[in-house]
């Protein structure tokens, strides 16, 4: 049997050897009579085409605290019958022609996706145009996806998962807009109307906060073409909601939900780090040595591999446009939480006391570098990826410039920004389930935004 890693050494030392000659993505910057603007990649070796777009800060930060949710329910409507044809004949034109349209919302942003056929672009440009021109927003379909989302919250309301998601998401976001539940709640759901969907639809998805993706068998002359015939109607200028950045709150903190499961969900939360801060390549490899690699890692290590409390157990980096969290997750048997949040802090702890090992560092950035491509193995990818980032406002040679900062960081760079990101006494611990721990913690009788 052939060894795995010895072949993943060998991608990696090949795709350095290649990008050294060329960039990561050939992106072509497009733009269409009118002004509007996309990124392209061109590939004509396989007939596809993916083409997502989004409208930056339309997202569920806009949504009235009695109404969560919005944002999510005109999501699942644009793609239920525009002009002429109703929700079912607009889904049949779809399936008929093998194209795939999907729209998004988050808490920042609100998108959509278009994958199709080269030989059914035109219709399948025509029926994406048609749902951001004239959305029909039926009453029937409307309460079909309000029922279907209020079936997923009850079911959500038995994963303890989901249940730690919502306290954490309260506890470090409580009283800024984040806070609030973008997938909606059991009241708010049902108090949405068309008039709703219609007053989001045409005032916060407009071509000051749209960009676009393109990646598949397309040319930029064709492109340039499309982009007005698709969004050439959209509105010139958004009303979106101007949302104050959140710190990341002080002190550390232990919120409990008691729940009757034989083990117990944890999230520890800390303080990140944004994509334009000097130190974000080292956090990325400070991050990946303590816990997102997984296998390798010193907190699946010394956790799971040397203890097995856990069957996983990792970190993230996580970025929204107005804040930013280190996270750590996992869960354990309710006899072991205790034994778990103590071996993580002493884990968190060493990691600012003490300077990453070479080997350490050498491992984080072979893999940070080499697994680029492997992220970039189809259209939708492709276009994935610049969209996001598109809507970081990250420049078109970002992937380029990740991997020579990154191939640039130190085991001094990691050490600061260990020091300045791991701090013990800022931390904020979520836990859901029935734990054997001590009194020194919150307890939560109320999830909130659910109900």
């Amino acid at each position: 049997m052939p060894d795995i890693s010895k072949i993943f050494l060998f991608f990696v030392l090949s795709v350095l050897s290649t990008s050294a000659r060329s960039a990561v993505l050939n992106i072509q910057t497009v733009q269409s009579t009118s002004g509007i603007k996309a990124w392209l990649v061109e590939d004509h070796s396989v007939p596809v085409i993916s083409l997502q777009f989004m409208f930056k800060g339309a997202g569920a930060v806009n949504d009235p605290e009695d109404k969560q949710g919005l944002s999510q329910i005109l999501s699942n409507t644009l793609d239920e019958g525009a002009g002429e044809l109703d929700s079912k004949k607009f889904q049949e034109q779809l399936n008929d022609h093998s194209i795939s349209l999907a729209f998004h919302s988050g808490r920042d942003d609100f998108g959509g996706a278009l994958k199709t056929l080269s030989k059914y672009k035109d219709k399948a440009f025509g029926l994406l145009s048609r749902s951001l021109e004239n959305p029909r927003f039926d009453e029937e379909p409307i309460l079909r996806m309000i029922e279907s989302n209020l079936v997923r919250i009850r079911s959500n309301m038995t994963d303890p998962e989901w249940m730690n998601a919502r306290l954490a998401n309260d506890v470090v976001y409580r009283g800024h807009l984040y806070a609030r539940n973008s997938g909606g709640t059991l009241s708010s759901l049902t108090k949405i109307t068309s008039a709703d969907l219609e007053h989001k639809f045409q005032t916060q998805l407009a071509k000051d906060n749209l960009v676009i993706a393109v990646a598949g068998d397309i040319t930029k002359a064709e492109l340039e073409k499309i982009l007005d015939k698709i969004f050439g109607h959209l509105p010139q200028k958004s009303d979106i909601t101007d949302v104050p950045n959140r710190l990341f709150p002080e002190g550390e903190e232990i919120f409990l939900y008691k729940l009757d499961v034989p083990q117990t969900v944890i999230k520890i939360s800390m303080n990140g780090i944004r994509h334009d801060d000097s130190d974000y390549h080292a956090a990325e490899v400070m991050d990946f040595v303590l816990g997102s690699s997984g296998f390798g890692s010193r907190l699946t290590e010394e956790i799971r591999e040397k203890r097995g409390l856990t069957y996983g157990i990792y970190s993230h980096l996580d970025e929204l446009r107005h804040s930013t969290q280190l996270s750590i997750g996992t869960s354990t048997k309710n006899e072991s939480v205790e034994e778990v949040v103590s071996l993580s802090k002493t884990i968190i702890a060493n990691m600012s006391e003490k300077p990453i090992t070479g080997k350490e560092l050498k491992d984080a950035k072979t893999y940070l570098i080499g697994s680029v491509p492997l992220q970039l193995t189809s259209t939708d990818r492709i276009s994935g990826v610049m969209i996001s980032l598109l809507a970081q406002d990250l420049p078109v040679d970002y992937l380029d410039r990740r991997m020579k900062k990154l191939n640039e960081v130190t085991i001094d760079d990691v050490y600061r920004v260990s020091k300045r990101l791991l701090n013990l006494k800022n931390m904020k611990i979520i836990l859901v389930g029935n734990p054997k721990i001590g009194d020194n913690y919150k307890t939560v009788v109320f999830l909130p935004n659910i109900e």
